[in-house]
Order: C-alpha cells, then structure tokens, then sequence
C-alpha cells in the first residue's frame, strides 16, 4: 500500500467521527438518609447482553452485587442482601437500595460486556475428573 492510498485510508476513517460507546451511571455521588429507598441508574449504548453491578469498599477489591445476562434474566452476585435490580430493557439496570444504611457506604460500580459464561458451566468445568479413594489417579 504506497503513501497516496494509506493517506486516503486514513482520511476516510476519520471522516467516519469517532463512535461514542458509553456506560453511564448516576448520580456520580449522593449523600441519602438511612432508612431511605435510593435507586442508582446505569445504562449502556453498545447493545450489550450482560450488566453488572459491583460495590467496592475502601482498600477492598470490588464485588459484584447482581448480574443481568439480558432482559429480564437477573442473578444474585456475592452481596446481593439490601439491594434489589430490575431489567425491564436492554440499554438499563438500576441498582435499588431498599433501604440505605452506613454499612451500605461505598464505591459502586456498573459494567456491561457483549456476554456472559453461566454459573453453573463454569463450576463444572473447574471441578475437573474426581479422584478415586485411596490417592491412585484413574488410568
């Protein structure tokens, strides 16, 4: 590919405008009253399957809360207890506080991806043969 045609390569793919693929979540931050019902809003503009919710608490690493694998397919993550989601439509999952506590005062974070491995077809592929009793390895 000689210069003159590398140059309008490139010309053309900038014309094409950059593609804004975004995860959106609010509000940025929120100070709410205990006992108080507080929802956080998080969507997402790529047509993406899965969504998840995760809560990261100071020096920690983050933990999923809840996952969507699509409309209507909701699954409890590590954390779930005090919090509640729905999936009504692709591009949303609002994450609910059903009712905000200080122990409830965190980072949260919200992802999407295009999908997800389920459960249980990860599990079984971790577990692996059984070994027999006795400490011999099958043949």
């Amino acid at each position: 590919m000689g210069p003159p045609l590398l140059g309008w390569v490139l010309l053309c793919l900038l014309g094409a405008g950059p593609v804004e693929a975004n995860v959106t979540q609010s509000p940025s931050h929120r100070i709410a009253e205990t006992k108080k019902t507080l929802t956080m809003t998080c969507s997402q503009n790529m047509n993406h399957d899965a969504m998840y919710w995760y809560r990261q608490d100071p020096g920690l690493g983050p933990k999923l809360i809840y996952f969507s694998r699509n409309v209507d397919l909701v699954e409890k993550g590590d954390i779930p207890d005090g919090y509640n989601v729905s999936r009504k439509e692709k591009p949303n999952f609002p994450l609910i506080l059903e009712s905000a506590s200080a122990n409830q005062t965190s980072l949260y974070l919200c992802a999407s991806s295009v999908s997800t491995v389920w459960h249980s077809q990860l599990l079984s592929a971790q577990k692996g043969q059984p070994q027999e009793q006795g400490g011999s390895t099958p043949p």
